[in-house]
C-alpha cells in the first residue's frame, strides 16, 4: 500500500517509514497539515497515518477533508499523543478507523496496519458491484457495462478503467497509474499507457454525452471527470 505519514516530529517520521516499508509499504512523510491536504490534491494514497496536534492544519482538519472528498473508505489510523477518553472518541467520531497513543510499540503499530489494510480488502470484495452514472463494474467478473451494453476490456484496460473511475475529480499521475496497474517497478513504454487510455476512453466512450469524459493533465497524467448532460 502506498501511506501518507503525517507528523511533525522527523525522528517520528523516519522511525514509521522505516517500520511500515519494513512490512512492505510505500511510505510518503508529511510534517504539515497543509503540506498533505496540497498533495492530496494530486496524488492518491491507499492509508493514512495521521499525528494530530501540528502546526498548522490540524490532524483532524485533515481527517474531514479525507472523509469529505475522497470518501468513508480509505483507512485512516490517528497516532497522537492525546490520549485521554474524550479525545479518541472525538477521533474516532470524526472517522478516524483506528486510534493510536504516543509513544507506540513498533511491532503493535506495523499490526494495526496490516488489519486496516486486511479490513478494507475485504470490504473492497464483499461488494460485487460498483456503479458510476451509466456504468457498472462487476468486481468478481472484472467486467464493465455500460447502459445495457457489456464492454469488452482486457484485463488491464478493465484494472485501469477501475482505477479511473475510483479517482473521479482528482487527477493521478502517469507514474501513479503505472506503480498500481503494473507493478511498484513498472519500466514500460510510454506509449503503452497511452494506447490503454485511448483505448478505454473508446471503448467505453468517456466523452460528455455519455457522463463522464477523459482528459489527459500536461506534463502529469490523467483525470476522468463527471459531466452533467442535462441540458
Amino acid at each position: 500500500m502506498k501511506i501518507a505519514i503525517l507528523d511533525d516530529s522527523a525522528v517520528i517520521l523516519t522511525d514509521l517509514t522505516r517500520l511500515l516499508r519494513q512490512a512492505g509499504h510505500e511510505c510518503v512523510g508529511f510534517d504539515r497539515g497543509k503540506a498533505l491536504l496540497d498533495a492530496l490534491r494530486q496524488t492518491h494514497y491507499d492509508m493514512f497515518v495521521l499525528d494530530w496536534n501540528l502546526p498548522d492544519v490540524s490532524g483532524l482538519t485533515v481527517l474531514e477533508w479525507i472523509r469529505n472528498h475522497i470518501g468513508p473508505t480509505v483507512p485512516v489510523l490517528l497516532l497522537t499523543s492525546r490520549n485521554v477518553e474524550e479525545d479518541i472518541v472525538e477521533g474516532l467520531s470524526a472517522g478516524a478507523d483506528d486510534y493510536v497513543c504516543k509513544p507506540f510499540q513498533p511491532a503493535v503499530l506495523q499490526a494495526r496496519v496490516m488489519a486496516l489494510g486486511r479490513r478494507t480488502q475485504a470490504t473492497q470484495s464483499d461488494a460485487a458491484l460498483e456503479h458510476y452514472g451509466n456504468f457498472t463494474f462487476d468486481l468478481r467478473s472484472h467486467t464493465v457495462r455500460c447502459g445495457d451494453q457489456d464492454a469488452i476490456l482486457t484485463a488491464k484496460e478493465y484494472q485501469l478503467a477501475l482505477l479511473l473511475f475510483r479517482n473521479v475529480g482528482r487527477a493521478i499521475s502517469r507514474q501513479y497509474v503505472l506503480e498500481t496497474i503494473w507493478g511498484l517497478r513498472a519500466d514500460i513504454p510510454t506509449r503503452t499507457l497511452d494506447s490503454h487510455i485511448a483505448r478505454i476512453r473508446s471503448k467505453l466512450t468517456l466523452r460528455p454525452g455519455n457522463g463522464y469524459q477523459l482528459i489527459s493533465v500536461y506534463g502529469f497524467g490523467y483525470r476522468l471527470e463527471e459531466v452533467s448532460t442535462s441540458a
